[in-house]
């Protein structure tokens, strides 16, 4: 399939269902606008925020969308990669904060600390921490956060914390082992789904920002759509681009019903 000749059938100026969006151009669904709002809060609370959703829901989208909309007086440093251990945590606070991280792990760890208290005593900047796929991080790596935050007893914290994750960030954070960390928790959201209404107005505003303002797809695609990818994003670009494809191989103007059963029996045999 040629993806210029699916452009010129369906009329596009580029292809729709694209991740690659800037922070403006997303539609702010009830569950994505809320999300943005309590990351927002996090932020300027200096607080510690639990932000959990399936796969595909857009917990990153709606972090990055929060932090993109923050003034000069704040820095982000995302980390979204759990793999990196302790040390390699605190070797990216330390570079992001513009410092050359010591190799040994005591080193860093006071290099960090002494970073983030000048971004806050001497630039008056607000750091915020973002983790993304927090589900994952080791038992070590939660300890190192709760010591990091608690560092001036409780006063006050050095950043405020995001921990983006699945569902199961939220019941690791209960058990035993965390509850130091999850005590200081000020805020949790979970991310749902879109609804149907919802979906259908995030199918027709991708198609917008492709130059299509008039109906693409049927009413019944995108009924089978939203039940299949049960209205979660990833899903549902997924989903839309295949049911395009479909009509496309078909010589169809229109995204029917039959275009996106053929997309979600594909999307089921990968």
């Amino acid at each position: 399939m040629s993806i210029e000749r699916l452009q010129a059938h369906f009329g596009f100026t580029r292809m729709p269902f694209g991740r690659e969006l800037a922070p403006g151009m997303l539609l702010a669904t009830r569950a994505h606008a809320e999300a943005v709002a309590r990351i927002t809060w996090v932020i300027d609370e200096g607080a510690i925020g639990v932000i959990t959703g399936e796969v595909g829901a857009g917990k990153s989208v709606a972090a990055r969308a929060a932090t993109a909309a923050l003034d000069h007086r704040h820095l982000v440093i995302y980390l979204g990669n759990p793999a990196v251990g302790v040390r390699g945590y605190y070797r990216h606070i330390v570079a992001s904060l513009g410092g050359t991280p010591p190799y040994q792990t005591s080193a860093v760890i006071a290099a960090a600390v002494e970073r983030l208290q000048m971004e806050r005593s001497e630039r008056g900047r607000r750091v915020c921490v973002v983790i993304d796929e927090a589900q994952l991080l080791g038992q070590d790596q939660l300890d190192e956060l709760r010591f990091l935050l608690s560092d001036e007893m409780d006063s006050r914290s050095l950043f405020s914390l995001c921990l983006v994750g699945q569902p199961t960030l939220r019941r690791r954070l209960k058990l035993g082992a965390c509850a130091a960390l999850d005590q200081r928790v000020a805020l949790r959201y979970h991310l749902d789904g879109m609804e149907r209404k919802e979906t259908a107005t995030y199918v027709q505003h991708h198609l917008t920002l492709a130059g299509r303002t008039d109906a693409v797809f049927s009413d019944d695609a995108i009924t089978v759509i939203h039940q299949t990818g049960r209205g979660l994003p990833r899903a549902i670009n997924n989903l839309a681009l295949g049911a395009l494809t479909a009509a496309f191989a078909d010589g169809k103007t229109i995204v029917d019903e039959r275009s996106a059963t053929t997309a979600v029996t594909e999307h089921a045999a990968d």
